[in-house]
């Protein structure tokens, strides 16, 4: 973004990194110009080690430009392999993909790292023990922004979210009981916090169901760096101890809160 602006004018604000990885670098990865994570496929896409390199093919193109013939030939060359290298990374990544079974039978590939594996167990171990028979209207990714999303549901539940009102990792909902389970998968940030529980109310405002706050962590030990954080009235789930649930308070377990403080 330095270079951008150094020697194109462009002035990027320090936020506006993500949009450039996904108008401009992505693009780049589907082309083949350059790889992401060539040292470590399996590394997670919101890493702060992620790099992209140049890949080996375009990067002999590149060297080639000046020799008229020398370059035509690399390019053609480059262009009649670029549908085997693309199907050949397309394979290396997928193999890498962390699957989700959903209740419904169909499986779902996630982008790697440990969130989204949380994600899973959310779902796979969560789900049966404590939210039994529900459905999933909504998992988000930390690399496709979101991997499935039943937008009719949610339009008849009157979620609605836009780009400043973001929506919790996980919405489950359980239609016998009229419940809707709004869960948050925290590895590194992102408890349901009193602060960020007054932004999902603000996103259910109209939602007639009602409404059970979780925040999932992986282990005991990430719970205890915010257990200081965590909404009263809401729960918390471990999964290395997934029998058992956190109550945050409250007259009841586990059942939604009609009216009331948010803590």
């Amino acid at each position: 973004m330095e270079f951008m602006r150094a020697a194109y004018g462009k002035q990027y604000a320090p936020n506006t990194r993500e949009t450039v990885r996904r108008q401009t670098i992505h693009q780049f990865e589907q082309a083949r110009v350059v790889d992401r994570n060539p040292d470590d496929p399996s590394r997670p896409t919101n890493s702060g080690k992620t790099v992209y390199r140049l890949t080996d093919h375009v990067t002999a193109v590149i060297r080639a430009y000046g020799d008229d013939r020398e370059f035509r030939d690399q390019l053609a060359r480059f262009l009649e392999q670029f549908g085997s290298l693309q199907a050949a990374y397309s394979r290396a990544r997928d193999a890498n993909r962390v699957p989700l079974r959903l209740p419904d039978g169909r499986t779902l590939y996630l982008s790697p790292g440990r969130h989204n594996k949380l994600q899973v167990a959310i779902i796979e171990e969560f789900g049966p023990r404590f939210a039994p028979g529900a459905e999933v209207l909504y998992v988000g990714d930390t690399a496709d922004k979101q991997i499935t999303l039943e937008a009719a549901a949610l339009a008849a539940l009157s979620v609605v979210a836009s780009e400043h009102q973001k929506l919790p990792d996980i919405i489950l909902y359980q239609r016998e009981k009229n419940w809707l389970y709004i869960v948050e998968a925290v590895t590194s940030h992102g408890p349901i916090s009193p602060k960020r529980q007054r932004e999902l109310k603000q996103v259910l405002a109209q939602c007639p169901a009602d409404t059970i706050y979780v925040t999932a962590f992986p282990s005991t030990a990430e719970f205890r760096k915010y257990a200081a954080q965590i909404a009263w009235e809401t729960e918390v789930w471990i999964a290395d101890n997934p029998d058992h649930m956190i109550h945050f308070n409250g007259p009841k377990f586990l059942g939604p809160y009609r009216s009331g403080p948010t803590a």
